[in-house]
């Protein structure tokens, strides 16, 4: 992934409606969701809901499809991975023998408490 378009994805994911709906489509599975259901889950109005749908999919996070009269949407799965990737490609120093594949905040009742360390 490019900073680009990590950017465009971050950007997208700074609001509390947009994180909201991702997270949502994100539990719902490959399969997504109609619009009617994610305003329905989340309360959110229809035409705030368009715009907020229209971000998330600019920034290339979620897909639509047209199913009879419905739009259904999904997570986009591999830019997810794609941001989660390029967020951790330097985990532990770019040391993937130290870390593994996953960093975690780890908490600790010492001084380090919420330091990031590698699993």
């Amino acid at each position: 992934m490019e900073m680009s378009q990590a950017l465009a994805a971050l950007g997208a994911l700074a609001q509390d409606t947009r994180l909201a709906v991702f997270r949502f489509l994100v539990e719902a599975g490959p399969e997504g969701v109609t619009v009617g259901r994610i305003g329905e889950a989340l309360d959110v109005a229809p035409a705030t809901l368009s715009f907020h749908l229209k971000e998330l999919s600019r920034a290339g996070l979620i897909a639509n499809r047209q199913q009879s009269r419905f739009i259904w949407y999904s997570a986009n799965y591999e830019t997810m991975n794609g941001l989660i990737g390029y967020l951790t490609e330097n985990c532990c120093k770019g040391q993937p023998e130290v870390c593994g594949i996953d960093c975690a905040l780890q908490k600790k009742p010492t001084a380090s408490r919420g330091k990031k360390v590698c699993a």
